[in-house]
């Protein structure tokens, strides 16, 4: 189950499923997009934490990319969405919906990625909270995409996000594996090994406290990241050194 930090964010929820309904009600869309992220993720009880985006990765044709971004434009104006912000190069928006306040969150990231790597596999789940048969990555599929996040999202963004190191633990905690193909094709590495260790080291040198309290603090309850907040690094670090040791 999705965690809400506070009863404001359940607008924001209500907002995403109403969405993610119609998007994956639309046959031509839910052949070409499948579902990933966070969202994803916690709906399929998979994390707990609250999550305000919607992710997805671009399966079908190339050729079809056009009308992937007509129909999901149609979609947005259909539900009174305002396109905030818009990517020429994929299909990702910013989307504003209607709130009774100023400072109430009102902004909803659509975001595909194209190509997904070869490696990713991909299942039809139910997703409950909307009652719709879904094609979404699989959980070893996005706990591998996951781990290769936190490198990646400072190679390309010099930016850190705790809720990787959240969803890391989180994976490991409920006895996931993941794809190691995915790591091999994203880090163009022929083992994992030296992919982890490299994980390591960056985690020990750049996720501190402050780190986690930025991104997290948005996402739980005060109560819940208080309890998580000092066993996250270390105990995520002791998982990837179990990958190197043989020991998991």
């Amino acid at each position: 189950m999705m965690i809400l930090p506070s009863r404001q964010d359940a607008i924001h929820k209500a907002w995403l499923y109403r969405l993610l309904t119609a998007i994956v009600d639309e046959p031509r869309l839910a052949v070409v997009l499948a579902f990933k992220g966070g969202t994803a993720a916690a709906m399929l009880g998979w994390l707990d934490r609250f999550s305000i985006d919607l992710d997805f990765d671009y399966i079908g044709d190339k050729k079809d990319m056009t009308t992937t971004r007509e129909l999901l434009e149609k979609v947005f104006r259909d539900l009174g969405l305002e396109i905030k912000d818009a990517s020429k190069q994929v299909p990702q928006y910013f989307l504003r919906y209607p709130t009774a306040a100023e400072h109430m969150r009102n902004t909803i990231k659509v975001d595909v990625t194209f190509p997904p790597p070869q490696a990713n596999a991909y299942e039809t789940f139910r997703l409950i909270d909307i009652d719709r048969m879904v094609r979404c990555q699989t959980a070893e599929t996005m706990f591998a995409n996951k781990l290769v996040a936190v490198l990646d999202r400072f190679a390309k963004h010099h930016s850190i996000a705790g809720r990787d190191i959240y969803d890391i633990h989180a994976f490991y905690l409920k006895g996931c594996t993941y794809n190691e193909k995915v790591i091999l094709e994203r880090r163009s590495i022929a083992t994992a090994g030296p992919f982890f260790q490299e994980l390591i080291t960056f985690i020990e040198k750049e996720i501190t406290t402050q780190v986690l309290q930025e991104d997290l603090n948005m996402l739980l309850p005060p109560e819940v990241f208080k309890k998580c907040e000092k066993i996250l690094k270390p105990e995520v670090l002791q998982f990837l050194r179990g990958e190197i040791e043989g020991t998991l």
